[in-house]
């Protein structure tokens, strides 16, 4: 090591001691320290966008710990809001979500993303994916190497650290933990006239139909919101009543063209319902990274936009488990198999999701989460890219591998996932389409109320 790297390794020891970096920070010095003795940086090479690398990390870590499409709005937006706040902290533009901007003025801002973005995940997946998370964030930060200097990477690693950790200090306390008891509904008077309408666990899928599991998440049900002033703000009427035309024509639908086999479904039908069937939050993370690509957004613009996206499906996620478990009403295999009476019951009534082992997911049906994230997903793209804006999609659950959905404009997905739902055999329409007006308000009350461009105090006050 020449005597130049010498003596600007002496000095990037002492910048991090001052700021009392940690031991996962040291390990990034002297990643630094062994980049710069390789030789100088090269002025003509291209920026990577590291948002956008670590949401495809942030989707693949998701997918491998089988996270939950519930659970992961809180990672997503764990993931974006560390993000978004420690890039838009060194160079303001909008208005904080959490954390003040404070850092030194030469941080870099790629090297304050990815070590944001690592130490959530990290946080959230130690120790099973601790060292494939460490070897991407020292790949990313190695690469930083060719565009920018040692001492602004390092600045830019500490200022990361320091946004993350007071994030994830934040939402300890949101609620997600201590896990309520079991939620079990109305299981222990199922027969009597009291359970007709209301949720109890049902079967899992094939090919064992397993008893139910207690309800999902009911903590998200009274979970502190990002941005919302409570998990009530937009709650929804309550679901149709069982004695009306809209029930009647929900369980008509849904008894023809959500059953296993039999039904009403065409082919693209039934796969189209096996398709929406993955992880939501990540559907739309993939969405918006391909039209960021097409759009050439730039990194800052990357920075807000994952952060509107990802905070708004947070905030979604819980607007409607405070409706699941406040109306906890019976999901289509429950109303069908048990039925008013057992006269017009069918017991031996499959839905068409249950070729998934999983089957109907284990919480009350009204309003669909899908639905409901999706739509508030679908409102923040919309408001960034257009209404009519035409995208593809893949999925972890695609049952034809590699072939890809198209679609003409953002409504036309969501009114396609309310398809899915029904066709899956696990929702009434009624609670996709309500859903979806559901998610679009919780977006639009995002969108107005947090991280606006600096200067602009038009926040509604509502």
């Amino acid at each position: 090591m020449n005597r130049n790297v010498t003596a600007f390794a002496l000095g990037l020891f002492l910048f991090l001691r001052r700021r009392g970096a940690g031991a996962m920070i040291w390990s990034v010095f002297l990643l630094i320290v062994a980049l710069l003795a390789a030789g100088p940086v090269p002025v003509s090479a291209a920026a990577p966008d590291t948002v956008l690398e670590w949401i495809g990390i942030m989707n693949t870590t998701v997918l491998a710990g089988g996270t939950n499409p519930l659970v992961s709005t809180r990672v997503v937006a764990l993931v974006s809001a560390s993000v978004f706040d420690a890039v838009n902290g060194i160079e303001p533009r909008f208005q904080p979500l959490h954390v003040k901007p404070a850092a030194p003025h030469n941080a870099s801002q790629r090297a304050a993303a990815i070590q944001a973005a690592y130490v959530i995940l990290v946080d959230l997946y130690q120790p099973q994916q601790s060292a494939t998370l460490k070897a991407q964030r020292d790949a990313s930060i190695a690469a930083l190497a060719s565009t920018e200097k040692a001492q602004s990477i390092a600045a830019g690693v500490a200022w990361g650290q320091t946004v993350a950790d007071a994030i994830w200090a934040w939402r300890l306390t949101d609620g997600i933990a201590p896990a309520p008891p079991p939620f079990l509904g109305v299981q222990s008077i199922v027969g009597t006239h009291a359970a007709i309408g209301a949720w109890r666990p049902t079967p899992q899928g094939l090919p064992n139909q397993l008893p139910g599991v207690s309800g999902a998440g009911p903590q998200f049900a009274t979970m502190t919101p990002w941005v919302l002033t409570r998990p009530s703000q937009f709650r929804l009427p309550p679901p149709p009543a069982l004695d009306s035309q809209d029930y009647a024509n929900d369980l008509d639908e849904l008894f023809k063209m959500g059953v296993y086999s039999g039904s009403g479904r065409n082919q693209d039908q039934s796969d189209l319902a096996l398709f929406w069937a993955g992880n939501t939050p990540l559907y739309w993370n993939r969405i918006a990274a391909q039209l960021s690509v097409e759009r050439g957004l730039s990194f800052n613009e990357n920075a807000h936009l994952f952060a509107l996206l990802n905070v708004s499906m947070a905030d979604a996620g819980i607007a409607c488990w405070d409706g699941k478990y406040r109306y906890v009403f019976w999901r289509p295999i429950s109303a069908i198999r048990d039925g008013f009476t057992p006269a017009d019951s069918d017991p031996a009534w499959i839905p068409w999701l249950d070729f998934f082992p999983g089957g109907t997911p284990a919480h009350p049906e009204y309003p669909s989460g899908h639905s409901t994230v999706s739509g508030s997903a679908a409102f923040i793209l919309a408001a960034a890219f257009g209404e009519n804006t035409a995208f593809t999609v893949d999925s972890e659950t695609n049952p034809t591998p590699g072939k890809l959905r198209s679609f003409a404009s953002f409504s036309d997905a969501v009114a396609e996932i309310a398809n899915a739902r029904v066709f899956g055999g696990i929702h009434f329409r009624t609670s996709c389409v309500r859903a979806n007006t559901l998610g679009r308000a919780v977006a639009d009350y995002v969108s107005k109320h947090a991280m606006r461009a600096r200067g602009d105090d038009s926040d509604e006050q509502d």
